[in-house]
């Protein structure tokens, strides 16, 4: 046994209790957080509470879950910004909210994220606590509270909610549940198109599992497990144990597997039929907000023009290390041999983030869902003595706390 408990096997304590001491760690950054937020926004006569529910795109879901789709922006050049390109499943959620508590639209949706942000951590938590253990899952949980752009956790926005579902539909299919990864991820699919990243790694890891089960009638003896532990990052050898998933008939992983896509098929195929663009109506919608994906050709000029002078080099060459890092972090957790169906979701996030040809002062955020990526970092934070563990955490929550009340009171999600 390593100094750091790395054990894959399913503890007797049941897990939401074992998760509860990440999610209150959670709870307590994000109320440091609002905390700083609401001074911050105070000292400059600005409501913190407008910033986080009724600014930027938490304006665009309240008008969808208060009037529905159809209602759109022309802009002076042409752009065309319609509220179709918002997936629906935050907007039902506050509208159905408001329709059984006095809430408004913006105070539901303020709810929502609020839920979805401790639900997210709980997931995050299974996630990791499933791979190398609780201290990992403790670690992972609080590292992804106090990224710098953290406080869109606690904002009318999506992320939240997305992440909750992504991360526990992974540890469905991670502890052969699925029936649960396929709903789970068809709700992901309706709540951002990212939820394309969560059907990856449902079907790759759905086709993987029929793979070696067919290798494994033609070979005598052959022992199948579709879900190996993954040792720790940086060389630390876990005690390793089978997989405590029970293997799922082939009818369940099927059917999951049909599941997965229907949320952000639906949606898509319905915005193609309601605008009259066929099965590739949506990207129409998103051309209409200046986005789309390019390889990151776009990303790319926008990084290069910040060296054109010596003051905006700085910012560039801080992209340059931001990009250089996520890249070295999912490579570590390839090497780290991560279950599959976390590094395909993470492959597929960041590279519709890193890609996309517009919004790049939103990519901060749009990264956010890939918290797999945080896991070889949690795994270092994790060896050292609590003490010290602890400090580094707290430091860092001050630190995303100060900048998030900053952000928002400056440029802001745009």
């Amino acid at each position: 046994m390593t100094e750091l408990d790395t054990r894959v096997t399913a503890p007797d304590t049941p897990l939401l209790r074992r998760a509860v001491p990440a999610v209150l760690g959670y709870a307590a950054v994000r109320a440091l957080g609002l905390a700083v937020l609401a001074v911050w926004s105070t000292a400059r006569g600005t409501s913190a509470y407008t910033l986080l529910t009724a600014r930027w795109d938490s304006l665009w879901y309240t008008r969808v879950a208060e009037l529905g789709y159809g209602y759109e922006v022309r802009l002076p050049n042409g752009d065309v910004h319609s509220n179709l390109a918002f997936f629906p499943l935050l907007p039902w959620l506050e509208r159905l909210l408001h329709a059984v508590t006095p809430l408004s639209y913006a105070d539901a949706g303020f709810v929502v994220s609020l839920l979805a942000s401790l639900a997210a951590a709980a997931g995050i938590f299974a996630v990791a606590d499933r791979v190398y253990g609780p201290r990992v899952g403790l670690t992972a949980v609080l590292l992804w509270a106090v990224l710098p752009v953290g406080i869109v956790q606690s904002m009318a926005y999506s992320e939240s909610l997305f992440t909750a579902l992504a991360a526990w539909s992974l540890y469905a299919v991670m502890t052969g549940r699925w029936l649960s990864a396929g709903v789970l991820a068809a709700l992901a699919g309706l709540t951002r198109p990212v939820g394309a990243a969560v059907v990856a790694a449902v079907w790759v890891a759905g086709v993987i599992s029929f793979g070696r089960e067919r290798g494994a009638r033609h070979t005598p003896g052959a022992h199948i497990d579709s879900h190996a532990p993954a040792p720790a990052p940086g060389g630390a050898t876990p005690d390793r144990a089978p997989s405590s998933a029970p293997r799922a008939p082939a009818w369940r992983r099927a059917l999951g597997m049909l599941l997965a896509p229907l949320g952000a098929a639906g949606y898509v195929l319905w915005v193609g039929r309601h605008t009259g663009g066929g099965p590739l109506g949506y990207l129409d919608v998103q051309a209409g907000w200046r986005n789309g994906f390019d390889g990151g050709y776009a990303f790319a000029r926008f990084v290069a023009d910040k060296f054109t002078s010596f003051p905006s080099a700085l910012a560039g060459l801080g992209l340059v290390a931001a990009v250089a890092l996520l890249i070295w972090l999912y490579v570590t957790g390839v090497r780290g041999r991560q279950p599959v169906e976390l590094l395909v979701y993470t492959g597929v996030v960041l590279a519709l983030a890193l890609c996309a040809s517009s919004y790049f002062g939103s990519k901060p955020r749009l990264l956010m869902p890939a918290f797999p990526v945080l896991l070889p970092l949690a795994v270092a934070l994790a060896r050292p003595r609590p003490s010290r563990s602890a400090l580094v955490t707290a430091g860092l929550a001050v630190v995303a706390a100060v900048y998030g009340a900053f952000w928002l009171n400056g440029s802001g999600p745009p």
